[in-house]
C-alpha cells in the first residue's frame, strides 16, 4: 500500500482513497457522511486501506476501530486534510490538486538574501484568517521581508491557541480558513514575492483530542520530554510513525506550495537510530520539492549547540539548512537589561558577539553554569547563513508572564541598538511580527480548552510557574478571550509617532543589508571582531574591496573610539539619527578619514553606527 497516500486523498480517475496505519485494531469500518460504508482492507504491517466512488471533496468521515474484547470507537483520521467541525467533529476530503495555482516559476530566494517575519495568524490581524494577512504582504515586501513563518496552523482545540497543541499534524485549522485558506495565502504571498515558511511541531502533540495510541504505538515510554509523551522514531514500529512525519512534510511541499518548515525543539525528539529521522526528513523534502522545480528550506529549533544539524549527510550531518540561534538573542538581552536569571547566566553581553561571530555558537565546547556541564561544538565552518536571529520571537515574548515585547522593557535608544546589531548581522535575520514599528501589545500566553479539567490544569499550571513573579501581578488567564484578544497587533500605530520613526530604522536597515554586499553578500568573508571593553565592540566583514565596520554601543556614557583602519569611510547609518526616534548624532559628520591607520569614531550611548569605505559604489 505504499503507493497510496495517508489520509484521504482524491485521485486522478475520481476516487477517493482512505488509507489509515491502525496495527493495533482488529478491523477498521470506515463512515462516510456519518454512514457505515465498508470495512476496510488490512495489509501485514496494520495499514488499513478503502478505494470508493462518489466520495467528492467536502464529505465528512471518521473510522471505527475494533479491538478484540473492547467496545468499538469512532476517530477522525489522523491523517485528517480538514477538521471543517472543529477538532472534535468528522474529518473531511479536501482535494488539493482541485486549487487553481497562479504562482507556476515561484522560486524562493536563497536563505542568504532571506528576512523572515514570524507571525501569529491569529493575532496579526482583527480577523485572525490566513485571507487576512493577504492585503498586508505588500507591506511586509516593502520593508524588505522575503519569507513570513507561519507559527502551527495545524488542527487544534476551539479557536485560540498558539498552535502547539495541535493533534491532527495533517488537517489546517479551521477557524483561520482551513487548507483552501492557506493555499489561497501562500498564491498570494509568491504573487507578492514573499516565500512562506510553517512551523510544524513532530516533537510532541497537545493533550485534548489525542486519540493517536488508539491507532498504534505512535509514543515510546523509553523517553519523557517536557510535554508529556515522547514521539516513537526509534522503536518497534517506528519506521511507520516516521512515515508519518516524513509524509506529512512533504505534503505541505507538495499539497501547499509552501517554502519550507521550521522544525520545533527538534532536541526533545530522541532518536538513536544510524539514520536518524532528521535526516531521513531532509532527504525526502529536498528531493520532492527539486523535483517540482523549487526550493524547500529545513529550519531547526534546537538547544544543542550541535552543528551536525545543519551540516550534510557525507560530513555526518542530518543535512538540515539552518536551525535557530538563540545565543544572539541572550548575547543582547544581557548587554541590555541586568537579567542573568535561567540560561542567560551563561552570556556576558556584547562581547560574546566575537564567540558568535567566530564559532556560530557562543557556549560551545564551554561549560554552562545553567546547564552544571560542559556543551556544544564551535561550528566556524558553517555559513552565517545558516543560522536564524533575532532580538524576539514568540518563544521570548510570550513565555515572559506578562507577554511583554522588548520595546516595552528597554529604553527605545537599547531596542535601537538591538534591531541594528540583529539586521546588521551576517546572520539570518528574523523579525517578529509588530516589533518593525514598536508594536505595545503583549503577546500572551492562550488557549480555548473544551476539557474544563484540562483547562484548569493549564491555569494552575501558569500560576505555578510564575509564582516567584508574584509582584508583576497574576499571571493572564489563558483561557480568557481577553488574553487573546489583547495579544493582537494594532496596524494603524505604524503610521503614528514615535512608531513611524521605527518602521524607517527598520525600513532603512533592510535596505542597508541588501545593498551593502559586506554585510551579507554571497562573498563576504568571515567576520572580524574587537572587543574594546565590556561595553564597546566593533566588527568587521569585507566582500571584494568593500568593508563594512559596525561598532555597537551599550553603555550609558557618549564614547570615541580609536579604530585600526586605513583611507577614508562613510558613516551609513547611526541609531542615534533623529529621524529614527534618537537624540541626535554627536559628530553629524558623514565621511570619516582615517590617519595613519587610526579612525576615531563617537558613538551615544546605546548605539550601533555602520561605516563603509567611500570606495562603496553607488
Amino acid at each position: 500500500m505504499d503507493e497510496t497516500r495517508l489520509g484521504a486523498d482524491v485521485r486522478p480517475d475520481g476516487r477517493t482513497s482512505f488509507l489509515v496505519w491502525a496495527p493495533t485494531a482488529s478491523a477498521v469500518d470506515l463512515l462516510v457522511d456519518g454512514r457505515d460504508v465498508v470495512t476496510m482492507s488490512r495489509d501485514r504491517d496494520g495499514y488499513h486501506l478503502a478505494v470508493l466512488d462518489d466520495v467528492p471533496a467536502g464529505s465528512t468521515y471518521r473510522y471505527r476501530l475494533h479491538r478484540d474484547g473492547e467496545e468499538p470507537v469512532e476517530r477522525a483520521d489522523p491523517a485528517s486534510r480538514s477538521q471543517p467541525e472543529g477538532l472534535h467533529g468528522p474529518s473531511a476530503v479536501d482535494d488539493a490538486g482541485a486549487f487553481d495555482w497562479t504562482d507556476a516559476g515561484w522560486r524562493a530566494p536563497p536563505l542568504r538574501e532571506q528576512v523572515l517575519y514570524e507571525l501569529h495568524v491569529g493575532t496579526f490581524t482583527p480577523e485572525g484568517t490566513f485571507d487576512a494577512i493577504v492585503p498586508r504582504l505588500g507591506e511586509l515586501r516593502e520593508l524588505g521581508v522575503t519569507t513570513i513563518e507561519l507559527m502551527p496552523v495545524w488542527q487544534f482545540p476551539g479557536e485560540r491557541n498558539w498552535g502547539y497543541d495541535g493533534v491532527l499534524p495533517y488537517a489546517v485549522q479551521d477557524s483561520y480558513g482551513g487548507p483552501d485558506g492557506l493555499r489561497r495565502l501562500v498564491d498570494a504571498a509568491h504573487g507578492a514575492g514573499v516565500a512562506v515558511v510553517l512551523d510544524v511541531v513532530y516533537n510532541h502533540y497537545g493533550p485534548e483530542g489525542n486519540h493517536l495510541r488508539d491507532f498504534g504505538p505512535y509514543f515510546t515510554d523509553a523517553y519523557d520530554t517536557p510535554w508529556g509523551d515522547a514521539v516513537n522514531v526509534d522503536g518497534p514500529g517506528s519506521d511507520h510513525v516516521r512515515r508519518f512525519i516524513v509524509d506529512n512534510a512533504v505534503r505541505w511541499v507538495t499539497d501547499f506550495h509552501l517554502d519550507g518548515l521550521r522544525l520545533d525543539a527538534v532536541h526533545a525528539v530522541i532518536d538513536r537510530s544510524a539514520v536518524p529521522w532528521l535526516e531521513e526528513l531532509a532527504t525526502a523534502v529536498h528531493g520532492v520539492a527539486g523535483e517540482l522545480g523549487r526550493t524547500a528550506v529545513l529550519i531547526a529549533e534546537s538547544d544543542l549547540q550541535d552543528p551536525r544539524l545543519v551540516r550534510p549527510p557525507e560530513r555526518g550531518g542530518y543535512g538540515l539548512d539552518a536551525q535557530w540561534l538563540d545565543d544572539v538573542h541572550h548575547v543582547l538581552r544581557t548587554a541590555l537589561t541586568s537579567d542573568r536569571s535561567g540560561y542567560f547566566a551563561d552570556f556576558s553581553g556584547l562581547p560574546d558577539l566575537a564567540r558568535a561571530a567566530r564559532d556560530r555558537y557562543v557556549v560551545a565546547g564551554r561549560y554552562s553554569s545553567f546547564r552544571g556541564r560542559t556543551i556544544g561544538r564551535p561550528a566556524p565552518d558553517v555559513p552565517y547563513e545558516r543560522f536564524v536571529v533575532c532580538t524576539q520571537n514568540h518563544d521570548q515574548v510570550g513565555n515572559r508572564m506578562l507577554g511583554e515585547r522588548l520595546n516595552e522593557l528597554v529604553d527605545p535608544a537599547q531596542a535601537r541598538l538591538a534591531a541594528a546589531a540583529v539586521l546588521l548581522s551576517p546572520f539570518t535575520p528574523m523579525l517578529w511580527m509588530g516589533e518593525e514599528y514598536a508594536e505595545p501589545a503583549p503577546f500572551q500566553y492562550f488557549v480555548s480548552h473544551t476539557d474544563p479539567d484540562l483547562v484548569t490544569a493549564v491555569r494552575e499550571g501558569r500560576r505555578r510557574e510564575f509564582a516567584d513573579f508574584a509582584w508583576q501581578g497574576e499571571a493572564p488567564d489563558p483561557q480568557a478571550p481577553e488574553t487573546f484578544e489583547r495579544s493582537k497587533l494594532d496596524w494603524d500605530l505604524r503610521s503614528k509617532e514615535p512608531h513611524a520613526a521605527t518602521l524607517e530604522l527598520y525600513r532603512e536597515l533592510l535596505r542597508l543589508r541588501r545593498d551593502v554586499p559586506a554585510i551579507a553578500g554571497e562573498d563576504a568573508g568571515p567576520q572580524e571582531a574587537v572587543v574594546h571593553d565590556d561595553t564597546l565592540v566593533s566588527l568587521r566583514r569585507r566582500a571584494g574591496a568593500q568593508t563594512a565596520v559596525t561598532v555597537l554601543h551599550a553603555g550609558d556614557e557618549e564614547r570615541t573610539v580609536t579604530l585600526e583602519l586605513d583611507g577614508r569611510w562613510r558613516r551609513e547609518l547611526d541609531t542615534a539619527d533623529h529621524r529614527y526616534g534618537g537624540p541626535g548624532i554627536p559628530d553629524d559628520t558623514r565621511t570619516l578619514d582615517g590617519s595613519d591607520g587610526r579612525l576615531e569614531v563617537t558613538v551615544a550611548p546605546w548605539t550601533l553606527v555602520l561605516l563603509t569605505q567611500e570606495t562603496h559604489p553607488r
